[in-house]
């Protein structure tokens, strides 16, 4: 079985620093063998990649799911931190996505697959998962990621 640091390594992805909280809270805590992550942002190198309610005239559908695939990345590096590694990391139980959506938005599953394709990359396995839109989110960011991870078994 392939571990998540080969899959991201063949991705050509590498896990980025977890970003400090921007309120009270922590990035990921382990809770009786799960890892659950804070909303992780769609930061890279420290900056948005995508900001503003997706739709007509607002972020494209396209640059919200490359979003939700930083976020992802940023949601794999919070929970492996708290995990001793990523490759501690078994796979992913739930992932709940946000989209901040203009009005007449409907296409919130489409922009988190951009998460969801790429946890089944790195863990090849099925998750459950909510897409949902929102009037606004933190920063003025398009998309905001949390997800739940079981830990790997012990060999």
């Amino acid at each position: 079985m392939t571990k998540p640091s080969e899959k991201l390594a063949e991705l050509g992805l590498e896990l980025p620093e977890v970003a400090k909280p921007v309120a009270a809270y922590t990035p990921a805590i382990m809770d009786r063998g799960v890892v659950r992550t804070s909303g992780q942002l769609p930061l890279k190198d420290g900056n948005l990649v995508s900001t503003g309610a997706v739709g007509e005239g607002g972020a494209t559908v396209e640059d919200a799911a490359a979003a939700a695939q930083a976020c992802a990345l940023n949601a794999i590096a919070a929970a492996a931190q708290v995990a001793g590694g990523v490759d501690r990391l078994g796979g992913v139980v739930k992932v709940l996505g946000f989209v901040s959506s203009k009005p007449d938005f409907f296409g919130q599953a489409a922009v988190i697959n951009g998460a969801s394709e790429l946890f089944a990359q790195v863990f090849g396995q099925d998750h459950a998962r909510s897409a949902v839109g929102m009037a606004a989110l933190p920063l003025d960011a398009s998309v905001e990621v949390e997800a739940e991870f079981f830990l790997a078994e012990e060999n």
